[in-house]
């Protein structure tokens, strides 16, 4: 049996690399997109259980995309949570504004990523 599916969307390499590395090793399914356009597809076609939303993608940023994610039916009650280098004095409230249910800052804590992921999960299971 496999663990909850996350679906990370994260235009840096490395960092998908090490989130996937990190929540695998606890039992998540990783999927991954490089960008907003691919991360609706993917979020659509697979129906993820959590979705973690770079905020400074190429293209289309990531609070427009949480916005048209809100927008597909198939996807609602699937928490977002922001992780996102945007450390700045209200950048967190943007997030949550933006529809974003959750805000995890870059660098990542690994010893701390998988119990805020676990922690978002049960959080937003019955909303």
């Amino acid at each position: 049996m496999s663990g909850p599916k996350i679906l990370y969307i994260e235009d840096n390499f490395e960092n998908r690399i090490l989130v996937k590395r990190v929540l695998e090793v606890e039992g998540y399914v990783v999927l991954e997109a490089d960008d907003g356009p691919s991360g609706m597809r993917i979020a659509q076609q697979e129906e993820p259980d959590l979705i973690l939303m770079d905020i400074n993608l190429p293209e289309v940023d990531g609070y427009e995309v949480t916005a048209k994610l809100w927008q597909v039916q198939s996807l609602a009650g699937v928490p977002i949570v922001a992780l996102t280098a945007n450390v700045l004095k209200g950048d967190r409230e943007r997030s949550l504004k933006a529809g974003c249910d959750g805000y995890i800052q870059k660098p990542i804590d690994v010893d701390l990523l998988p119990a805020q992921i676990a922690a978002f999960l049960r959080e937003t299971r019955w909303r």
